[in-house]
C-alpha cells in the first residue's frame, strides 16, 4: 500500500519545484479538464462543471434577490456597434474574431463573435428605453465569450469561456453607483463565504480599468505561487456607452436624458482560483459548499468481510443523503483502499469515511478531513450530525487559512527597490504609494513585471511617498504579479 501511495503522488509536481506544471497536473488529473482540438479551448469536464453550475446557482439566487432576471443576447456583434465607443473597441481589437463569411456568401459587415456584451445591451436598451417608467432595467446573461488569447491557461485564460455579465440601466448616477458597489459587494461575499477565498475589494487605477468604463472596481485574490488573480469586476459606465448608442428616457419634467449604465461579470477563472488557493501536493482541495461529492464512504478490511461492512457503509450513505450530503461510495473490489484513499485525495473530496470490520465491532467510523488530514473517529449514531458540522468548520477553515497566507505574503514597500525585491525575492501583494502618474505605475512593471492590482478601499497602510518619484502619494495601491 505504501508503493502505491508514493507512486500516486510522484504523478503530480510538487508545487515549490514548479506550479504551473503542478496546477496542469492537478486539473488533468483530477478529471476536470481536457484540451479541445481549437487552440486554446477545453472541455469542462463533469467534475469541474458542476462546480460552475453550483456558483451559478448561488450567484443568480442573488442576483434574483436583488432584482435582475436573466436574458440572453446574440453572440455575433456588428462590426458598427463597436465603432460607437471608440475606447471600448480599442481595448479588445486585438483579441477580436471575426466573421467574414456565411452561407458561401461574403458579408456586407463583419460580424465579430461576443468578447462582452456592453453594445449589444446598448443597441437593445436604446429601443426599449423611452420613459423614466422604463427605468431602471436591471439585466443579466449566463453566456460564453471569445477572446483570442496569445497566452492561455486552462480556466485561467482561454480563447473561449463561460460567464455572466450583469447590464443595468438607471436614470441617476447616484442610483448606477450604488448597483456598481452592490454587484461588487455581492461577489465579494460569495467569493470568500462560498469559494474560502479572501479578496482585496478595490478601485482599478485608469490604465488598468475595463475599456470604455468611467470607474472599474475589482476583487484580487492571492493565489499559493505569491501571484494575484482579479476574480470579479464591476464597472461604472456613467453616459458612455448611453451616448454612443443614444440611451435616452424622458424624465417626469418630459425632458429628454441619458441614462446611466453599468456592467459587472465573474467567469470561469473561478474554478482556477479554487485550484490555485486551496490545492496542494496531493492535488485539489476543494470548499466544501462548491464540492461536487462533499463525502466518499470506503468499506475497508477483507473480503470475507464485505457481506457485514458493505451494507453498513450503504446505510451510512443513505442516512447522509437523507440530511443532504452529497455523498459517494466506493465498494469496489479491484482496487486497494490505499490506492481509493490517494484518487479522492487528489480529488479533493472534503470528508472520507472509512469503516472496517473493527469500525463495525466498535460500533464507529473514521472522518478524514482533506484539508487537514486528520482523522476522527465518530459513533456511528452520530455520523450525520458530526459530518455536516464538520463541514461547516472545513470551509471556515479553509478561508482562514486562505486569508492567513495572503496576510503573510503582504508586505508594505516604501521605494522601488523595496517593491522590486519583495515581488522578486518574497513573492506576493506589496502596497505601495503612487502619485497618480500614468509614468510611475508603467515603471513599476518595467521594473519587475507587477502590474497594479487595485486601489483598496481599505488599505493597511498609507504610504506617504510614490514609490517610484517620491512626491507625496495620492493612493496606497496593490502590486503584484498576476494571472
Amino acid at each position: 500500500m505504501a508503493k502505491e501511495n508514493k507512486s500516486f503522488v510522484k504523478e503530480i509536481t510538487p508545487q515549490s519545484e514548479d506550479f504551473s506544471r503542478w496546477y496542469l497536473d492537478v486539473i488533468q488529473k483530477a478529471d476536470w479538464m481536457d484540451y479541445a482540438p481549437v487552440r486554446g479551448c477545453i472541455v469542462f469536464k463533469p467534475d469541474a462543471y458542476e462546480i460552475w453550475e453550483r456558483c451559478q446557482q448561488e450567484l443568480d439566487r442573488e442576483f434574483k434577490r436583488t432584482g435582475h432576471r436573466n436574458a440572453y443576447f446574440p453572440l455575433f456583434i456588428p462590426e458598427s456597434f463597436f465603432e460607437k465607443e471608440k475606447e471600448h473597441v480599442e481595448g479588445f481589437n486585438p483579441e477580436l474574431p471575426w466573421v467574414t463569411e456565411a452561407g458561401g456568401d461574403i458579408l456586407e459587415e463583419r460580424l465579430a463573435v461576443r468578447p462582452t456584451s456592453e453594445t449589444m445591451f446598448g443597441h437593445m436598451y436604446a429601443q426599449w428605453i423611452q420613459s423614466y417608467r422604463d427605468l431602471p432595467v436591471l439585466l443579466n446573461q449566463w453566456a460564453n465569450v471569445v477572446r483570442w488569447e496569445k497566452r492561455t491557461l486552462p480556466f485561467l485564460r482561454t480563447s473561449e469561456f463561460l460567464w455572466q455579465e450583469g447590464h443595468t440601466a438607471h436614470a441617476t448616477e447616484d442610483e448606477a453607483r450604488a448597483e456598481t458597489m452592490q454587484m461588487l459587494e455581492i461577489y465579494a461575499n460569495f467569493v470568500e463565504s462560498f469559494l474560502a477565498i479572501p479578496v482585496i475589494r478595490g478601485q482599478k487605477t485608469p490604465s488598468e480599468k475595463f475599456a470604455g468604463a468611467v470607474d472599474t472596481y475589482s476583487l484580487e485574490s492571492l493565489m499559493k505561487d505569491g501571484k494575484a488573480l482579479q476574480t470579479a469586476t464591476s464597472h461604472y459606465l456613467g453616459q458612455n456607452f448611453a451616448k454612443g448608442f443614444d440611451i435616452q428616457y424622458l424624465d417626469k419634467d418630459n425632458q429628454r436624458k441619458y441614462v446611466y449604465t453599468t456592467s459587472w461579470g465573474i467567469t470561469t477563472r473561478l474554478l482556477g482560483a479554487i485550484v490555485m488557493v486551496h490545492g496542494d501536493d496531493r492535488g485539489l482541495v476543494i470548499p466544501p459548499k462548491v464540492a461536487p461529492t462533499q463525502v466518499v464512504v470506503i468499506p475497508i478490511g477483507p473480503a470475507k468481510t464485505r457481506e457485514t461492512v458493505v451494507p453498513a457503509a450503504e446505510q451510512i450513505v443513505a442516512s447522509l443523503q437523507s440530511a443532504g450530503v452529497r455523498v459517494n461510495i466506493d465498494a469496489r473490489e479491484d482496487v486497494s483502499p490505499g490506492w481509493k484513499f490517494n484518487e479522492y485525495e487528489m480529488r479533493g473530496i472534503p470528508i472520507r469515511i472509512e469503516i472496517g470490520p473493527r469500525d463495525l465491532e466498535n460500533g464507529q467510523a473514521v472522518l478524514v478531513r482533506r484539508d487537514t488530514g486528520e482523522k476522527l473517529p465518530v459513533p456511528l449514531t452520530q455520523v450525520d450530525e458530526t459530518v455536516n458540522e464538520l463541514l461547516a468548520t472545513i470551509q471556515a477553515d479553509m478561508f482562514q487559512a486562505a486569508k492567513n497566507r495572503m496576510h503573510e505574503h503582504s508586505y508594505v514597500a516604501d521605494d522601488l527597490a523595496a517593491l522590486v525585491n519583495y515581488i522578486q525575492n518574497e513573492r506576493g501583494l506589496v502596497l505601495a504609494g503612487w502619485c497618480g502618474d500614468d509614468a510611475c505605475e508603467r515603471a513599476v512593471k518595467d521594473a519587475c513585471s507587477a502590474t497594479s492590482r487595485n486601489i483598496p478601499f481599505d488599505p493597511p497602510a498609507q504610504p506617504k511617498h510614490c514609490v517610484t518619484c517620491g512626491k507625496p502619494a495620492q493612493y496606497a495601491v496593490w502590486f503584484a504579479k498576476a494571472y
